[in-house]
């Protein structure tokens, strides 16, 4: 406990919890640590009355707000939350976006809740279908499930500590509900109609519809991704492991949009604060805009989807939805032909349905 003597000159004292720490620079900086308790920093000058009211409110503020116990993570070898930790520590775990581990470990920390001291060799199956199926009622989390125990068990098999992955042939639950809507191109007008041009949110519907891609890209997107008029950007979605880096011309809508609207330096939409949205924050402000147009039911993510549809029904190919939107396979691509085919050969076919045929 180290002696402070007052400025004033009358006298020297100590105080309880309180200590001195020196860092690498050889400054000593002064702390509160009461037993189990985080650190409290004073930043007064010791030996004055400033610093005596720091103390006594830092004191204050750890006796009426102890801090609460940290959780114990650590498990027993051969238990399912000793492997979660192992998964946790690994280069592939690491390997994935911020995102997607704030996500993954949300979802093992909760079967780990249940099931982390139970043997992890003793996994079946029939155990992770129960997983998913008491999760029925929320088909995305059930999935979720189902998918992590997929990615830590493909990580033990490869790093040798099983030999086998239970929830490898356990099937997802299919949902009956589409996703997100898909925008008509009425509402986009509607939408339109509401923001004037030059304002953000006609801007936000512009970017989004006009480059196809998703709102934690269109965040990012600045006057520095376009030159010669052609925007380049690398995907958020995998950027850690698999980044995709796209180039595709601007077309004149957008670039009309883009004239005729305040922008910032590095990224065309800005908050009220004047700094670049997160892509949660866009989300909900996006969403905003829609109900202020009367479009309730949709979204931005529904914009991308919409813009998938237009260049199909007017004759995109599979490979070039796949390099406008990023997609690394023709199944999602291949949803959107197989649909503005049956469009057009409908067109073309109701006729044989007429009675009327001569």
């Amino acid at each position: 406990m180290p002696t402070f003597r007052m400025r004033d000159g009358t006298g020297s004292f100590r105080l309880k919890h309180v200590v001195e720490d020196t860092d690498r620079h050889g400054n000593v900086r002064v702390y509160l640590r009461k037993p189990g308790q985080p650190k409290i920093r004073l930043k007064s000058q010791p030996g004055t009355q400033e610093f005596l009211d720091e103390y006594r409110r830092a004191l204050h503020d750890a006796q009426e707000k102890p801090q609460a116990p940290a959780l114990d993570r650590r498990g027993n070898k051969g238990t399912f939350k000793w492997l979660c930790e192992q998964y946790f520590a690994s280069a592939e775990f690491k390997r994935l976006a911020p995102r997607t581990q704030y996500v993954r470990r949300r979802i093992l920390d909760g079967v780990c809740e249940k099931n982390g001291k139970n043997p992890y060799a003793l996994l079946e199956a029939r155990h992770v279908r129960k997983m998913r199926d008491d999760r029925a009622d929320t088909p995305e989390a059930a999935n979720g499930v189902v998918k992590a125990l997929r990615q830590i068990f493909n990580f033990a098999v490869e790093y040798e500590f099983a030999d086998r992955n239970p929830a490898r042939d356990v099937p997802y639950i299919r949902s009956a509900s589409e996703g997100f809507h898909s925008w008509t191109m009425e509402e986009v007008a509607q939408f339109e109609q509401h923001h004037a041009l030059g304002s953000k949110a006609r801007l936000a519907l512009a970017l989004l519809l006009y480059t196809g891609q998703r709102r934690s890209d269109v965040v990012r997107l600045g006057p520095q991704h376009i030159k010669d008029g052609w925007l380049t950007l690398t995907q958020q979605k995998n950027r850690s492991r698999k980044p995709v880096t796209l180039s595709i011309p601007v077309l004149p809508e957008l670039d009309a949009v883009i004239d005729a609207t305040p922008t910032g330096n590095l990224a065309f939409l800005m908050t009220a604060f004047g700094k670049p949205f997160t892509s949660n924050g866009f989300g909900n402000w996006f969403r905003k805009q829609c109900d202020a147009a009367g479009l309730k039911h949709c979204s931005a993510h529904g914009l991308r989807k919409a813009g998938a549809a237009l260049a199909a029904e007017n004759g995109a190919t599979e490979r070039q939805l796949m390099a406008i939107f990023g997609w690394s396979t023709m199944k999602e691509a291949s949803r959107y032909t197989r649909a503005a085919r049956q469009k057009v050969l409908a067109a073309s076919g109701m006729k044989h349905l007429s009675r009327d045929q001569g």
